[in-house]
């Protein structure tokens, strides 16, 4: 799903191609200035760009480099009520991927509109696959592979990430990796666990502290957030971040200025913002629990890290890569592994995702020091238990309680199985939630709480189109 910036001051034009670009998928937001446009494209990331020409205040051809040199380095594609072949000229010179006149069909628009954005993924895939640094990231199945797309992107500007995801997908990871391929590799990265801070020294820990501003503060001290000072600072958990403390937070997040515990004057933090959560923060904000303001200063650019279980292809290539490593830090010679061992891998669901799997595989590493192959067995207890009882598909059948064919078969003519109510059952969810939404598919990711790759895949089996 890409996200597009349509810059016109055509409320019409932008209502029209904002419905037909969400109906393929994709994301919107407007702009009826080149101001409005140029400030939308400093505060989040976009794909592409639609820019008219004759804007309220200037010339769209005239801003074109500095949104193709804005954070996102979006493609640009001119639409303009008069042709003028100069213009064409100039905008094509000045990098745009076409020039389209508003008169022509919608067809002829989202063409080179679908040209450019597969074009753009071309060209991030191209950079991932030969300069990026991803340590600890094992895996080249799709849904992997589009967000790196997205922390090649992020690492090339300052603007705040926000990593969603369940618990043990890797978000920490994806963050060093924001880091270290950013220009402040070089400096600090900056971890502080929202769900791990004191009550009593948050501020201390966060904004520094002078000598003498409490009992016990025998000297000053640095805070979290000026220790990040040309650096990058990661919120994990940030879900967690007490109300108390995040309407000072998001001061800080605007200005990057605060003021030590016991100190008179200000000092400021030049840091980059990565945050990371596992929980719903729309829902916190219905609820009371987050501030609305925040969210929306966090999430200038989300990327969203798919459960284990979305990514299967991947499993195996992690399996190999975590046993290596504890072979070579334990100086013990590589094992062997069974196909029962990667079988029953396979079968598990993996709620706690990357950091279950390699927990249970320094289980079943150190639980086979003796043996030189990996077998099923040498799995965690709990593990084993649930993939059998996963295998298990009903219970025993008594046959003294079968009933005759003819009541079995009147059934069935009435009553579905289990199997055909459940996907009966998904699709009507599907259908409904699609209506609901109005084919927007982030709306529908909010809502489900699944992923875009699992969402798609979800409506291709179930024979849905999007709307």
């Amino acid at each position: 799903m890409a996200k597009i910036l349509l810059i016109d001051d055509d409320r019409m034009i932008c209502d029209i191609l904002s419905l037909r670009i969400r109906r393929m998928g994709h994301e919107t937001c407007f702009a009826c200035t080149l101001e409005d446009g140029l400030k939308q494209l400093s505060n989040a990331f976009f794909d592409l760009v639609f820019l008219d020409v004759n804007m309220p205040d200037g010339n769209g051809l005239d801003v074109l480099p500095k949104i193709r040199e804005s954070a996102s380095s979006p493609e640009v594609i001119i639409i303009t009520g008069l042709g003028d072949p100069d213009g064409a000229e100039l905008a094509i010179r000045s990098g745009a991927w076409d020039y389209v006149q508003k008169g022509d069909s919608i067809k002829s628009i989202t063409l080179p509109l679908m040209r450019a954005l597969q074009y753009r993924e071309e060209r991030l895939r191209k950079k991932i696959s030969s300069d990026l640094i991803r340590e600890g990231i094992i895996g080249e199945s799709s849904s992997l592979m589009s967000c790196l797309d997205l922390v090649a992107v992020a690492a090339n500007s300052d603007t705040n990430v926000l990593l969603t995801g369940e618990t043990g997908t890797g978000k920490e990871l994806f963050a060093w990796a924001i880091h270290r391929n950013s220009t402040r590799s070089e400096k600090n990265f900056v971890v502080i666990d929202c769900a791990a801070l004191p009550d009593s020294l948050v501020e201390s820990m966060l904004f520094g502290h002078e000598k003498g501003a409490f009992t016990g503060a025998d000297r000053s001290k640095d805070g979290l957030i000026l220790q990040a000072d040309k650096g990058t600072l990661f919120l994990d958990e940030v879900g967690e971040l007490p109300l108390s403390l995040q309407k000072a937070f998001l001061r800080v997040l605007q200005e990057h200025r605060f003021r030590p515990v016991g100190s008179k004057d200000e000092i400021r933090s030049d840091f980059r913002l990565v945050a990371a959560t596992n929980r719903d923060l729309e829902k916190m904000v219905r609820q009371g629990s987050f501030r609305e303001d925040l969210l929306f200063r966090l999430r200038s650019f989300t990327i969203h890290l798919p459960p284990l279980r979305e990514r299967p292809e991947d499993l195996k290539k992690i399996v190999i890569d975590h046993l290596s490593k504890l072979s070579q830090r334990y100086a013990i010679a590589e094992k062997n592994i069974s196909p029962g061992f990667f079988s029953a891998l396979d079968s598990y669901h993996w709620p706690g995702n990357i950091r279950e799997l390699k927990n249970a595989l320094d289980y079943a590493f150190f639980d086979a020091r003796n043996d030189s192959i990996l077998f099923e067995q040498h799995l965690p207890t709990e593990i084993r238990i649930q993939i059998a009882r996963d295998s298990v598909q009903s219970p025993p059948i008594d046959n003294s309680s079968i009933r005759s064919t003819s009541i079995e078969l009147s059934c069935k003519d009435v009553f579905p199985s289990l199997k055909e109510y459940r996907e009966e059952s998904d699709r009507e969810y599907l259908e409904s939630l699609l209506q609901k939404t109005q084919g927007d598919m982030k709306t529908a990711c909010s809502i489900s709480g699944l992923s875009i790759s699992r969402l798609y895949a979800l409506l291709k089996k179930h024979n849905i189109e999007k709307r």
